[in-house]
């Protein structure tokens, strides 16, 4: 089809999920070829929840002064949710971010003694994040309010611990779930990240994927970030940041020997969050991953 009859239509998949859900398509623009709408664009609009009534496109800014020698390109749709809905967690949470920091030696040391027997028996690969997403789970079980939300004028208390793990795709960062991973193996949560981080990006993850979540995890030290102060993940009250691992002086015991450490960042929604339970949410995690047994033992 030409550019111009195309432009906007959606694809056969997008239209048969727009009906299913009652999304009005016309005027979105597509991120397919031509503009064509896709079943991702409709997943996005559907995570975004609805829009804000007074919420509208921001004009252009006019004539530039040096437009000749740049280059304007359209926000796909998936940007443009992203973008309202970080924009919504910093104009309606009282965002707020403690640090703290964590020495990964006996986790590294844990790691490489059973990392080739974990894989030759379970057919994946033993990461870090199996062990935060269990250290986050047994701090969120002793502070339940960094698991909870608010919904007007209340507060909901989430039983269920699903646990949104961020993962950065060609087309922009999506969060999809590890639902009950409280019930799940450090097996069973590597092999759901595994797949879930796979096909984020490959485009192929469901709406109901994306939806759920009751607590995030980002991990800005695979692209080298030191320190970060991330963002809520609305309606959620709080996101754990992880940062690269590197080798620095400690004192330990009066002498100075090498660690390696890694910062640690919670932001946290200080509405329903106080700030001794983001504190000690954020020591219990640090204690579960300098001592992994405590997780086998769930002290």
């Amino acid at each position: 089809a030409a550019a111009g009859k195309a432009a906007g239509q959606p694809l056969p998949a997008a239209a048969k999920l727009a009906a299913e859900n009652n999304v009005n398509v016309s005027g979105v623009s597509g991120s397919g070829k031509d503009g064509r709408v896709t079943k991702g664009d409709v997943a996005a609009l559907l995570a975004s929840g609805p829009a804000p009534a007074a919420a509208k496109p921001a004009a252009p800014s006019g004539p530039r002064a040096n437009a000749e020698r740049e280059e304007r390109q359209r926000m796909s749709k998936l940007r443009q949710v992203i973008a309202r809905r970080l924009k919504e967690a910093q104009n309606t949470a009282a965002m707020l971010t403690t640090f703290n920091e964590v020495d990964m030696s006996a986790l590294m040391a844990a790691r490489k003694q059973y990392v080739d027997g974990f894989e030759k028996k379970h057919g994946v690969r033993l990461g870090f994040m199996s062990f935060f997403v269990k250290a986050c789970v047994q701090a969120l079980k002793e502070f339940p309010a960094v698991n909870a939300e608010i919904d007007g004028e209340d507060i909901v208390f989430k039983n269920y611990f699903n646990i949104g793990c961020a993962v950065s795709t060609p087309t922009g960062l999506v969060v999809p779930v590890i639902r009950d991973a409280d019930q799940q193996s450090f097996a069973g949560i590597e092999k759901t990240i595994s797949d879930l981080g796979k096909r984020a990006r490959d485009g192929k993850l469901g709406i109901d994927e994306l939806q759920g979540g009751s607590f995030s995890i980002t991990n800005g030290g695979v692209f080298g970030s030191l320190m970060s102060t991330p963002i809520i993940n609305p309606p959620q009250s709080a996101i754990l940041g992880m940062h690269k691992i590197q080798d620095r002086p400690m004192a330990v015991g009066g002498q100075v020997v090498i660690r390696p450490m890694m910062y640690l960042a919670l932001s946290y929604d200080h509405r329903i969050i106080d700030g001794r339970e983001a504190v000690s949410f954020l020591v219990r995690v640090k204690e579960s991953i300098e001592d992994p047994q405590r997780l086998l033992f769930e002290v």
